[in-house]
């Protein structure tokens, strides 16, 4: 049997599955899993997207096809393979995954507008729609005008695209659409001990880091599209010291060292700042996340001043902070090994797969804190007033949590 009829027999499988395990859905809930699993899946394609794009910025061969929408005056989709070679390669392969990105979006928008009946995810598949075609003619004109700003600003826009499609997948899923707020789960009384056991500091730490990671994200595309090397070419210490100088006469004596040693481009002080700048925001990304992490840990200890608020607490903690400590640490180990790649794209003079891998663990740690921030305020005890809650197909009754 050939690989499409193995797809075939898998598809039909989770089909099966998926009946044997909910016995009582209908048609409706079954479309409504193969709708989360596309999802899903356009979500995992998107990734791939980033890594294809992290491989051509590492690599320095976006101008690699100088034309577009053509590659060399070819339709796009009918360029010979034979003239897939060298640079031309990753670039070409990153305009035919993007191509596909683009129509697993507009199947997810049409999808999605037919079948939802939540009018705020219909529209949200509207917006990725317009994202990703956004996303596409920012690509075709940074190679058309050849401006580095246009490729920070499609580098940045491809974070954000790829956290609100995984958002999208999160928002189809049954645990999301199935699950209510806390006081379909425990009482009332639970659910004020709920706002003690994670409370308005972490819902607004998780907001705060996820914002502090995005412009993490946006520093590292200002590097990294600048095309000038390593502003910086050791870790931990920056040339030689903590903090470097940046005065004229060290910038050209840190110039003339590289031209001597790689060959360089010139870099500026802008540059030797920016990326200071970035060593100093993962450094309190750091904090933000361990912070976060000790949290939502500690949080869970019961209290012991009596059988009923110790069982409350236990509640509460189940339903709100188990889930929040799971992405907590994570989230952590995200972020540790985001710093051990910063380090050893340094140490290996900005190799490309180290550098790509760098981008794709920045990226999951951003679609990690968007999930923490739905996990927060979709769990909040003052759910009436959460702006995810007022998303809700459900509106919520005055008094009542929903």
């Amino acid at each position: 049997m050939g690989a499409a009829g193995v797809r075939w027999a898998l598809d039909v499988g989770c089909w099966m599955l998926d009946v044997l395990q909910f016995p009582t859905m209908n048609r409706s809930s079954v479309n409504h899993i193969w709708l989360h699993r596309f999802a899903v899946f356009t979500a995992l394609a998107t990734l791939a997207l980033l890594a294809v794009g992290g491989v051509v910025t590492s690599k320095g061969v976006g101008m690699a096809v100088p034309d577009w929408p053509n590659t060399y005056g070819y339709n796009m989709f009918l360029f010979p393979p034979s003239k897939w070679v060298g640079g031309i390669f990753y670039e070409h392969t990153h305009r035919l995954v993007a191509s596909g990105v683009g129509l697993l979006t507009t199947i997810l928008a049409v999808w999605l507008w037919i079948v939802e009946s939540r009018r705020w995810l219909r529209w949200l598949g509207v917006i990725a729609f317009f994202a990703v075609v956004l996303q596409g003619v920012l690509g075709g004109l940074r190679v058309v005008l050849f401006k580095d700003e246009i490729g920070i600003f499609h580098a940045t826009l491809a974070q954000l695209f790829f956290a609100l499609v995984c958002a999208m997948a999160v928002f189809t899923s049954r645990r999301w659409t199935e699950r209510r707020a806390p006081s379909r789960l425990v009482s009332e009384n639970t659910n004020h001990r709920a706002e003690a056991v994670l409370g308005a500091p972490v819902r607004r730490l998780v907001l705060a880091t996820t914002v502090l990671i995005f412009l993490q994200l946006v520093l590292g595309a200002t590097m990294r599209h600048q095309h000038a090397g390593l502003a910086i070419s050791d870790f931990p210490l920056a040339h030689g010291k903590l903090w470097p100088a940046t005065d004229a006469a060290s910038v050209a004596r840190y110039n003339s060292n590289r031209a001597e040693v790689t060959g360089a481009n010139p870099i500026t002080s802008v540059q030797i700042v920016l990326q200071m700048a970035h060593r100093l925001m993962a450094l309190v990304i750091l904090v933000c996340v361990s912070v976060l992490a000790w949290r939502v840990r500690s949080s869970g200890a019961p209290s012991n001043a009596s059988a009923r608020s110790k069982n409350g607490s236990q509640r509460a903690e189940t339903v709100l902070g188990a889930p929040l400590r799971r992405l907590a640490f994570g989230w952590l180990a995200l972020i540790f090994t985001q710093i051990a790649l910063g380090a050893w794209t340094i140490w290996s003079n900005k190799a490309a797969d180290v550098a790509t891998a760098h981008v794709l663990v920045g990226a999951l740690s951003l679609v990690t804190g968007v999930l923490g921030c739905l996990i927060c305020f979709r769990r909040s005890p003052q759910d009436e007033r959460s702006p995810v809650a007022a998303f809700s197909e459900t509106a919520p009754v005055h008094g009542v949590s929903v």
